[in-house]
């Protein structure tokens, strides 16, 4: 066949026709497992509650749209697709209902993709995203309330930049539905219903699509607070496709009459995705809950006890993952084990500490721990860990609620061999079964083990910083010594340390001026 043609411009021809045809087909086949909604709305659809660290771990399957440029969380280009981190509508550090409606959907779906165009501007009426309206409402807004819709758009028109980004989504997704949540501002507005529906069918309409295929879940008004009504519940006996999401039993900030506390947002979220579920026709997979590690056998891991506090967590014996929502027992950025030891699932895994130690590690990335609290008390915290930058860092959360904040971890070494000990001070935990969670925030810190220990009866090894070179001795893990070393710090024994033994493996450093005690890898 390609005899046939000859010369360089016939061969052109023929590449151009394949790299057009190419195109083509790239352009016309988005990809039907990337689940895109559309949640838009006022202040409480925004969020105004501070988000806390299990808010802030990535999930590599829920996505935004960029609505606004937001350079700090380096979202630069409206339109384009970015990791769902808070904030979703703004700049700030904020969730809102969208955070864990997209969670939640997409734990519920692990065969696809779920990302959100966020639009919602505070104390707006509804009237702001009727596009008959919405001039004339902003003309007599105050000074505040245009400027924050013109965040989304430069003349205020923010359904139209719903419509703008919607098309570009559909070009790589499919839109599956609405998230709403609205009317705070429109308490005496009798239209509120009719016009409701308007802008969803105005959005439908443009984008080419039936509100028969595309659900409709809107949520109820805080009921607690200043503005509840019935009328959020009765939307599906005007609207077609449409469900609502209870508001029953979630809590206010306790600040104002209109908007939600941080737990009422994760779970009205929740409550938002158990209602788009039923909407699509889409059970969620069948759960499996995570267990417990209890040993590796071959290519599998057992089930075992909870860590016990007191006591010492390793950091490679992570929870058995799950199956469905909240059934994951950790979230890693791939799923290559990139140290390549221990356990063949997608954590980070390699050499190091006492034994294996957690490795590779990036921002967002987290591991769970069912451990059992043997009595209500204070406990001392501390983590082995190593590093080779000054950014490294990470936190811990019991039940997700934070434990620990964020601790940066000081450079150990050069080349995250070196091993230290890190206080993280002292916390107070209730007796029984819990979840501890380690979540990274600082990329590239190696953590072999977390200890909780009872301050009556630890014994603290820590090492001190000392203004005169202190003698140490070193032995092997057999216990057999090889030498002594000078050093007034940490880094200065572990440089020594290496610089001194001949094998690479373990080595235990004891001070011989105190009880001073470090483990150094080489």
């Amino acid at each position: 066949m390609f005899e046939k043609f000859s010369g360089f411009a016939s061969v052109a021809c023929v590449v151009a026709g394949i790299v057009l045809f190419g195109a083509a087909l790239a352009k016309a086949a988005p990809d039907p497992n990337f689940h895109v909604y559309i949640a838009y709305g006022q202040s409480n659809m925004g969020g105004t509650a501070d988000a806390q660290s299990a808010d802030k771990a990535e999930n590599p399957r829920f996505k935004i749209f960029a609505t606004q440029k937001c350079s700090g969380k380096g979202r630069n280009t409206l339109g384009e697709v970015y990791p769902a981190v808070p904030s979703l509508f703004n700049c700030g550090n904020t969730i809102s209902i969208a955070d864990w409606f997209g969670r939640t959907m997409a734990d519920s779906m692990p065969d696809v993709t779920v990302a959100i165009i966020p639009v919602a501007v505070g104390g707006a009426s509804i009237k702001l995203f009727d596009q008959d309206q919405y001039k004339s409402y902003l003309s007599t807004a105050e000074s505040w309330l245009q400027n924050y819709a013109k965040e989304y758009a430069s003349d205020g028109n923010v359904t139209k930049t719903i419509i703008d980004i919607a098309k570009k989504a559909q070009q790589v997704g499919v839109i599956k539905g609405f998230i709403f949540h609205q009317g705070e501002t429109d308490g005496g507005y009798p239209d509120w219903p009719k016009i409701v529906k308007k802008t969803r069918d105005d959005i439908l309409k443009a984008l080419g699509m039936s509100s028969d295929t595309v659900p409709f879940v809107a949520g109820e008004l805080l009921r607690e607070g200043c503005c509840y009504s019935d009328r959020v519940s009765k939307l599906p006996n005007s609207m077609d496709n449409t469900y609502y999401a209870s508001s029953e039993n979630l809590k206010g900030n306790g600040v104002d009459r209109y908007h939600f506390n941080h737990d009422a947002y994760v779970e009205f979220g929740k409550r938002y995705a158990e209602q788009m579920l039923k909407a699509v026709n889409r059970k969620p997979v069948e759960p499996v809950p995570q267990k417990p590690f209890g040993k590796v056998e071959g290519d599998s891991v057992v089930a075992g006890e909870p860590a016990k506090i007191p006591g010492k967590i390793e950091a490679e014996n992570y929870d058995i993952n799950g199956i469905g929502n909240g059934n994951s027992s950790y979230e890693d950025n791939d799923s290559e084990n990139k140290g390549g030891e221990y356990r063949k699932d997608g954590v980070d895994i390699e050499k190091g500490g006492d034994n294996y130690a957690l490795g590779y590690t990036q921002e967002g990335e987290w591991l769970e721990y069912t451990v059992n609290v043997s009595a209500n008390g204070s406990f001392d915290v501390k983590a082995h860990v190593a590093s080779g930058s000054e950014t490294s860092g990470f936190s811990l959360l019991l039940d997700d609620k934070e434990l620990v904040p964020a601790k940066t971890v000081p450079k150990t070494g050069e080349d995250w061999s070196v091993y230290e000990d890190v206080e993280l001070g002292s916390v107070k935990l209730d007796a029984g079964k819990h979840v501890l969670k380690l979540l990274i925030t600082g990329n590239f810190v190696n953590i072999d083990w977390i200890e909780f220990a009872d301050p009556s009866t630890s014994i603290r090894t820590n090492f001190a910083v000392s203004k005169t070179p202190v003698t140490y001795d070193v032995f092997d893990m057999l216990g057999s010594h090889v030498g002594r070393v000078e050093a007034a710090t940490s880094q200065d024994v572990s440089q020594k340390v290496r610089a001194l033994v001949k094998q690479k493996g373990a080595y235990l450093v004891k001070s011989r001026a105190g009880s001073t005690t470090i483990r150094v890898m080489k």
